[in-house]
């Protein structure tokens, strides 16, 4: 942001929001499929394990990977087919986290340009979380 605009009064403060922890993955991805033509084979914990540094815009990729998965299943089989662990580990192999190229450039910016200690809630993340370095 420019730093016109983070003058006193107008946006003077910056918020670091993290990536959501494992449980805070699990409990969105269970809400996202809220609706949704869902079999009970799914393993939102190991979902949830296998998504480290996901953004919340990177879990809803996710689930809409895998529902058209099992959209596509249910147009070339003719019949319904509810979204399940199959759809949700093909859909691990093409979403990816969007947050880790960001957090490399924020730790850039933290240990070099840290003007008034604005990234210090960033290099303390980075570091409790091992990507410090």
């Amino acid at each position: 942001v420019d730093s016109a605009f983070r003058r006193p009064g107008r946006f003077d403060r910056v918020l670091f929001v993290p990536p959501p922890d494992r449980p805070a993955r699990e409990n969105m991805l269970r809400m996202m499929m809220n609706g949704r033509p869902t079999a009970q084979d799914i393993d939102f914990a190991f979902l949830a394990k296998n998504t480290s540094g996901f953004s919340g815009a990177d879990l809803g990729e996710l689930v809409e990977t895998a529902a058209d998965e099992a959209i596509e299943e249910s147009i070339n089989e003719g019949v319904e087919q509810a979204i399940c662990d199959r759809h949700f580990k093909h859909a691990l192999k093409e979403v990816r986290a969007t947050t880790l190229e960001w957090l490399t450039t924020a730790r850039n910016y933290a240990r070099y340009a840290n003007e008034g200690n604005q990234y210090d809630e960033v290099l303390s993340f980075l570091e409790k979380n091992g990507k410090g370095r």
